[in-house]
């Protein structure tokens, strides 16, 4: 009597929607960071999207390669680029740990260089001038106006990242010494700090939070149609969305949450603010991030 021999199952040289998926899943479940799962959720997203737009042969390195090239030819910035090749480098793993791809096919993809980086990107910030337009762009005479007038000064204020503005609780403003601060705030790591409020912040927070009625819970709410608070937060598209037309209406281009923080940074070196203090304030782990913002000395007269 023979017995039956189970036959080793292969692993895949061309994965379907389904495979990437799981793969994606996989990916996405790694990581402990929501930022950090929307960015690679993002990321993954386009890539599938590309890869599915027409038949190829398998999900090796040459296909990797022609997607770097089409990067490429949509001029994204190297940045971007290597961040959808990191992308694709994590699916390859989690495909091949998981037996949906053959380790060799893997390694291979694992092996495609990102795109050489020419200096450091510095990025986009405003003046102070630009700073006070922006604020300005806000009349805070509707429940709408005073909020996002609230949310755009925390931004340039106190250097908050979209997450903590979004994740932000009444209760986490409190009188310490004499100041106003931003309570034991845990960021990006999970990293904990007290971030001071300027005079002119607290006031615009105190009126969208009066007009509001908010006394608990998170500090900025969603706005229906009608101009009534509705639900108990809001998404980081709408956050996106006030930062982007309150630009426009300033007169100011490609203006995104993260340009307001490096505002805040500029603004407070130039007032005399020290490196570490600064990494404190935004709080970077190491110090050579702070760095990177190239600070240079400019008058902050709308930070005062």
């Amino acid at each position: 009597m023979t017995r039956s021999r189970k036959k080793k199952k292969t692993p895949k040289r061309v994965l379907a929607l389904p495979d990437l998926e799981q793969a994606k899943s996989a990916v996405l479940n790694t990581l402990t960071s929501k930022s950090g799962q929307r960015t690679y959720d993002h990321a993954i997203t386009e890539f599938v999207e590309w890869h599915c737009s027409e038949p190829r042969l398998a999900f090796n390195r040459t296909v990797v390669l022609r997607y770097r090239i089409s990067l490429e030819q949509r001029q994204y910035a190297p940045s971007t680029i290597n961040l959808r090749l990191a992308a694709v480098r994590r699916i390859a793993y989690e495909a091949a740990d998981s037996g949906l791809l053959s380790p060799e096919l893997a390694a291979g993809i694992r092996r495609v260089k990102g795109v050489r980086r020419l200096g450091i990107r510095v990025g986009n910030w405003l003046t102070a001038e630009q700073g006070k337009r922006l604020l300005n762009a806000t009349s805070a005479d509707t429940l709408r106006s005073k909020r996002n007038r609230a949310m755009l000064s925390l931004l340039i204020g106190c250097g908050l990242r979209r997450a903590e503005l979004l994740g932000l609780m009444v209760n986490s403003i409190q009188l310490r010494e004499e100041h106003w601060v931003i309570a034991d705030l845990v960021g990006k790591g999970g990293h904990i700090r007290t971030v001071p409020i300027p005079l002119w912040v607290k006031r615009a927070v105190d009126s969208w939070a009066e007009s509001a009625h908010i006394t608990t819970g998170r500090v900025f709410r969603s706005i229906n149609k009608a101009g009534r608070i509705w639900g108990d937060g809001m998404t980081p598209k709408v956050l996106w969305e006030v930062v982007k037309d309150t630009a426009t209406r300033a007169g100011i281009e490609k203006l995104a949450s993260q340009d307001l923080r490096r505002t805040c940074a500029r603004l407070c070196h130039s007032a005399g603010g020290e490196l570490d203090q600064i990494q404190f304030l935004l709080g970077h782990v190491s110090i050579q991030t702070t760095e990177r913002l190239g600070l240079q000395t400019e008058t902050p007269d709308c930070c005062e």
